[in-house]
């Protein structure tokens, strides 16, 4: 069964000067603001690679989860960083990677089953299967 989530955006004015609002359907998001100097020059505030990296971070967790019940394991906490980066190819900013950066405690996991875990979550993880830009892992026990 297909589920379908929906946010939307709005951008008023030219691409230096002007200001995007973004909502999600769950009211999580309600007309949050992003802009080229949150985009490209690192102002405070979101921006699309954030909310792909948050996406991401949290899709990985929840993977990682269902992978360590296969292994009859279960984690006391999953910290997932992940660390999207922009950059320009031929002009055009482009996602280029996706670092996630993984802390995780689970009570009776060996590295090895952490470690195969962490892997098949990262090569299942739904967003991980969206981008197309390289996705990388760092994970740590304990």
């Amino acid at each position: 069964m297909a589920t379908t989530n929906s946010a939307s955006a709005i951008w008023t004015g030219d691409l230096k000067s002007g200001e995007g609002h973004i909502s999600t359907r769950s009211a999580t998001l309600v007309s949050a603001a992003y802009d080229f100097r949150k985009r490209f020059e690192g102002a405070e505030g979101t921006n699309p690679e954030e909310l792909i990296a948050a996406a991401h971070a949290a899709c990985f967790s929840m993977a990682l989860s269902g992978e360590l019940g296969k292994a009859v394991l279960t984690a006391t906490e999953i910290k997932t960083t992940a660390t999207a980066t922009l950059d320009f190819i031929d002009g055009a900013p482009t996602v280029t990677k996706v670092h996630l950066d993984l802390k995780a405690q689970i009570p009776g996991a060996t590295d090895a089953a952490f470690q195969a875990a962490a892997a098949a979550a990262k090569a299942g993880c739904p967003i991980s299967r969206l981008l197309k830009a390289e996705t990388t892992l760092t994970a740590v026990l304990g």
